[in-house]
């Protein structure tokens, strides 16, 4: 330490090089608990960010409920009447025509299923909607398609 101190002007300088070195070295090595540390950190800070989301938007509560009962009821009717009218077809003299319509209304029902999922989800599920938004947007895209 004597010559390097002498070289450098202090051994304080000599140990903060070397530090400065030992963090660098430490720095470059990326270790299975910092990557674990990290992924929870990620975690809770989307976590917060639906929470803080939540609560800033809470003036808009009774619009997303009213906005929920009228797409809930449109679903809910469009399965009835599409159950309804394949009863009908049983006694009809044509039932084919009603099957047809039964199918129609049906099918506009299931696709929107990936709808029904998101406010569900929103409603029951808040802190997990990134795994269940990916999922319901998926089914919501490919009924659109078809």
């Amino acid at each position: 330490m004597g010559i390097l101190a002498k070289i450098f002007g202090s051994s304080d300088v000599v140990k903060e090089g070397i530090s400065m070195i030992r963090d660098a070295g430490d720095a470059l090595v990326y270790t299975d608990e910092e990557k674990a540390g990290d992924r929870q950190a990620a975690k809770m800070a989307e976590i917060n960010a639906i929470i803080q989301w939540m609560d800033t938007t809470k003036g808009q509560n009774l619009a997303r409920r009213l906005l929920a009962v009228m797409i809930t009821g449109v679903w809910l009717a469009m399965y009835a009447v599409s159950m309804i009218v394949n009863v009908i077809a049983i006694w009809a003299t044509n039932p084919e025509q009603w099957r047809l319509t039964a199918t129609v209304i049906g099918g506009f029902a299931n696709q929107m299923n990936g709808a029904m999922m998101l406010i569900l989800a929103f409603y029951f599920a808040a802190p997990h909607m990134s795994k269940i938004v990916d999922g319901a947007l998926s089914k919501f895209g490919q009924g659109a398609t078809k």
